[in-house]
């Protein structure tokens, strides 16, 4: 008897949807070769994390309130994103304390929520993926990622087995990149030092590309790589794993907006695979993110 495969529903995030498509193309590929069934709910919004970590409560519920029922129904619930997956893990539940009813099914969504490379991995058992790089990496490890969904071994894992690609690490690949979503608002010359003394550890590597697994953290280092002049090259490690580097520009690349996967029978994020733009759009901007990359470091 054949074993059905498991229906996936993909978060896309906010920034994905609004800045870099193809990470959303990626996260289907790689779904699909873990021998998943690919939803993107259309009704999907903002997860909330800018208003809950703001102290907008109420926004953050009524954001959450549409994520609970955009994804009910699902088997899981995947994000390319370890502070969006966090969020909708460890902390939507919280948001229904007065709310019985709500609070039950935010509790039966985080559990079923997974950052999309340790989903790979450890849920569906992904040991090999079938790409080519050609070049010398370096990772940086978000700290959602790494200390809310405990993704750290799993992105490495895979990208050994990624054709002609070579891993050298930084020497604290752990260190926070000075983004922390409203933190660089907030701080902003704290945030730019700790951008500075990130991508100083990124130029040590001698790596020709930076990688990691949030958009946040993406846009904040390429920014600063950028205004410093590094020719560094910076990606989601969807799109490494997935084999999509050669259908994208880097991020910060002014030919960057084309979302990817035509060539490879996908429809853009919304068409065959069913999503709306991911909106809210008060909730949902890097101040001032501008061609495709945060303005930190200014």
């Amino acid at each position: 008897m054949p074993v059905s495969k498991p229906r996936v529903a993909l978060l896309v995030t906010c920034l994905v949807d609004l800045y870099r498509p193809s990470v959303g193309f990626a996260a289907i590929r790689l779904l699909e070769a873990a021998g998943c069934v690919v939803e993107v709910p259309p009704t999907q919004t903002c997860c909330g994390q800018p208003a809950f970590n703001s102290g907008d409560r109420a926004t953050a519920r009524d954001l959450a309130r549409s994520i609970v029922d955009a994804f009910a129904g699902y088997d899981y619930v995947v994000v390319p994103s370890g502070s969006c997956s966090g969020m909708v893990a460890h902390h939507l539940p919280t948001l229904f304390e007065d709310d019985p009813q709500y609070r039950a099914r935010a509790e039966a969504i985080a559990a079923r929520t997974h950052e999309l490379v340790s989903f790979l991995r450890d849920v569906r058992g992904m040991a090999q993926v079938d790409a080519r790089f050609d070049g010398v990496v370096t990772y940086h490890d978000s700290c959602a990622g790494l200390r809310e969904m405990g993704v750290k071994a799993q992105p490495r894992a895979l990208l050994a087995g990624v054709a002609g690609l070579t891993l050298t690490e930084m020497a604290d690949p752990e260190i926070c990149c000075g983004f922390g979503g409203t933190f660089c608002v907030k701080y902003p010359d704290i945030s730019t030092r700790m951008v500075t003394d990130k991508c100083r550890d990124i130029a040590a590597t001698g790596a020709g590309t930076l990688l990691a697994g949030d958009m946040g953290c993406l846009l904040n280092m390429a920014g600063r790589l950028q205004r410093e002049g590094s020719s560094v090259q910076v990606r989601h490690v969807a799109e490494v794993l997935a084999g999509m580097t050669r259908d994208v520009a880097p991020i910060g690349a002014r030919d960057n907006a084309t979302p990817t996967g035509a060539r490879h029978g996908a429809a853009p994020v919304g068409a065959r695979h069913g999503a709306a733009p991911v909106g809210a759009r008060d909730h949902t901007t890097p101040s001032g993110a501008r061609d495709q990359s945060s303005p930190i470091g200014e």
